[in-house]
This record gives C-alpha cells, structure tokens and sequence, in this order.
C-alpha cells in the first residue's frame, strides 16, 4: 500500500465521547472520520479546481456503500490522519479510499472506503458526474 498515492489529508484527534468502556474509539466513529473527510476533500476540489457545480444548486451526493477494516485501537487523545484518494470513477457514482494513520508513529489503525452516487437533489435521480466536471 503506497501512502504517497493518497493525496489529501485531515486530522481528528480521538475525543473523549469517542471512546468505549475499554478506552477504544469506538467502532462507528470511523464512519464520521470518513464523513468528515469526504466533504473536505469534496469542498477542495471545489475551491481547488474550480468545479463549483459541487454541492451547488441540484448537485448532490449520497452514501451508496462504506466499510472499515480495523487494524489497531485508536484510544483517547490519539491523533489521527484521515487520507483519501478516488480509486474508481464510474458515470453516477465514485468511489473513495481512506487510510487512517496514529500521526505519532504512522501506523495504519484502520480502512475503509465507500461509493458516492450523485443525484439531481430536485428529483432525487442518478444524474451523471460529467455534468458537474466537464
């Protein structure tokens, strides 16, 4: 797994309602990681690139699929790096890769990914992603 592929980044850092009983992060919190890191790699490409037909007007994007694989416990005040890159672009939908590193010592806690269809919000319809990037 070349981590030099995943070319945008966020930081969460494990907070105190985050963790369980035994003083893990808890499962489902990943899924919010991987949220958070969608719409700000969504939000870059917006500013970034000037696809401003992004989250704009009709434009929409909603979970198709997400899955996580867990690897090692992320526990309290861990600090994390949530890595993302498109792996798979179809004509509605994409798909995305997350890593999550322990910033303290880059091993990989966990991954997962998950596909994103976009819809007209109006209608809520497929609509193709070449009506927002061409």
């Amino acid at each position: 797994m070349q981590l030099s592929n995943y070319k945008h980044k966020i930081k969460e850092t494990v907070k105190f309602h985050e963790v369980d009983l035994l003083g893990v992060c808890n499962n489902a919190v990943y899924f919010n990681y991987f949220e958070d890191a969608r719409i700000k790699y969504l939000q870059d490409l917006k500013k970034n690139y000037g696809i401003n037909e992004i989250l704009e007007n009709n434009s929409f994007f909603i979970m198709a699929h997400n899955h996580c694989d867990y690897l090692i416990p992320a526990t309290l005040d861990d600090e994390l790096e949530i890595l993302t890159r498109v792996i798979k672009i179809k004509n509605t939908s994409f798909e995305l890769e997350h890593i999550v590193l322990n910033s303290n010592n880059q091993e990989i806690i966990a991954k997962g990914g998950g596909v994103l269809v976009h819809i007209n919000q109006t209608t809520k319809k497929k609509c193709s992603i070449t009506q927002i990037i061409l």
